[in-house]
C-alpha cells in the first residue's frame, strides 16, 4: 500500500494560519496588521499563492503568540 504524500510546507503553513487565525477570532486585516504585513499577503498566504520567508514566518508566529514549529506542523 502506497504512504499518502506529505503535505507541502506551504500547505501546512496555509492551514495552520488559518485555523490559528480562526481560533483567534483575528480578521485577515487584523493578523496582517499584527505582523505588520498588507492584508493581501494573510490572504495570499491562505490560499497557498505565494511562498513565505523564515523571517515572515516569525513575524506571524509572533502575532500569533505561537513557537514558529506551531506553523509547520503536518
Amino acid at each position: 500500500m502506497k504512504k499518502p504524500k506529505p503535505k507541502s510546507a506551504r500547505a501546512r503553513v496555509a492551514a495552520n494560519v488559518l485555523r490559528l487565525r480562526s481560533e483567534r477570532e483575528l480578521s485577515q486585516e487584523a493578523l496582517a496588521e499584527a505582523a505588520d504585513f498588507h492584508r493581501t499577503y494573510v490572504s495570499q498566504l491562505e490560499r497557498r499563492v505565494t511562498n513565505i520567508t523564515v523571517d515572515n514566518l516569525e513575524r506571524l508566529a509572533v502575532a500569533l503568540r505561537v513557537d514558529i514549529i506551531e506553523l509547520l506542523r503536518d
